[in-house]
């Protein structure tokens, strides 16, 4: 009688394992919004759109390598965990290597940083500092914000808020108060997704001491949350849809059978492969909205 055993995970699949694709359209959906705010007025500098692109996908890559690393040391990533497997807890990647990684891509978001200053100004400096600052302290440093139950609202900040804003920056060199409001939605999307990802891990957080946002609400509450993180995020698109860019904007509620499907297996599944699927469908349902409101600004 034979066995047989899985084999261990190449090089390459740790690495993308480390970097959690489901979770990059929170990188690229706020910049598509924004440089697509900055093309309704007729600024758009390609080599800008791409640096600002790839410095966000490049960010939210060392934030997860960052969060790989910090939760592994804490010992917060036990074996019981429904999420998949972490690279330094499972023993997949030693430490000192997740930690210069993590270095290696934050360095990368750097270069990309310094370009975009070069060409849009100095302010830039201060949102990248804030926004990699954001992601090691998440859950790095003496008192990871993430623990407390803020995750959802640094996500706000600088997934929506921030990434949206200075996508806008990056292109015109100024701020309108347009860029701020077609943030909320984009943030709050970006912050569902975390929200998931702690539905989820509400019971591992818990005996962890991990004390986020679902851990300190309950599952229930957390998840009329989430629907109500969703709703608020097509809501929002209405007060900038009838002035000044008409109802193409409304184009994003064409996404709603996603929302109305994914909200469904949040708020009825609590097992991990259904909220594994959920947290990715959340991250897929992110950036089709966000593609549809950026064709329907191009579009105004």
């Amino acid at each position: 009688m034979s066995t047989t055993t899985a084999a261990a995970p190449s090089g390459a699949k740790i690495w993308l394992m480390a970097a959690r694709p489901k979770t990059l359209p929170a990188g690229a959906a706020p910049v598509f919004v924004g440089t697509a705010l900055a093309g309704y007025y007729g600024s758009f500098h390609v080599l800008r759109f791409l640096a600002a692109l790839f410095g966000a996908l490049l960010i939210q890559v060392g934030t997860n390598l960052a969060n790989d690393y910090s939760d592994a040391r804490r010992g917060t990533d036990t074996e019981d965990r429904l999420g998949p497997v972490r690279v330094t807890a499972g023993g997949l990647a030693p430490p000192k290597q997740v930690l210069r990684a993590t270095y290696v891509v934050f360095g990368l978001a750097v270069l990309c940083g310094v370009y975009l200053i070069a060409v849009a100004g100095w302010e830039l400096l201060l949102i990248g500092v804030a926004s990699i600052a954001a992601g090691v302290l998440y859950t790095g440093g003496p008192k990871p914000y993430g623990y407390e139950g803020l995750g959802e609202l640094f996500v706000f900040l600088f997934f929506g808020v921030v990434a949206v804003a200075g996508s806008f920056f990056v292109e015109t060199k100024h701020l309108d108060w347009e860029a701020f409001v077609l943030a909320v939605p984009v943030g709050l999307l970006a912050a569902a997704i975390l929200v998931v990802n702690n539905v989820r891990d509400i019971d591992t957080d818990r005996r962890a001491g991990k004390r986020t946002l679902a851990v300190r609400l309950g599952r229930e509450r957390t998840r009329v949350l989430y629907t109500a993180m969703l709703a608020a995020s097509y809501l929002a698109v209405i007060s900038v849809g009838i002035s000044p860019f008409k109802l193409w904007l409304l184009l994003c509620w064409l996404s709603l059978p996603l929302a109305f499907a994914v909200g469904k297996v949040v708020n009825t599944q609590s097992d991990g492969p259904s909220l594994n699927r959920a947290l990715a469908q959340t991250g897929q349902l992110q950036l089709v909205f966000c593609v549809l409101l950026s064709a329907g600004l191009l579009l105004s």
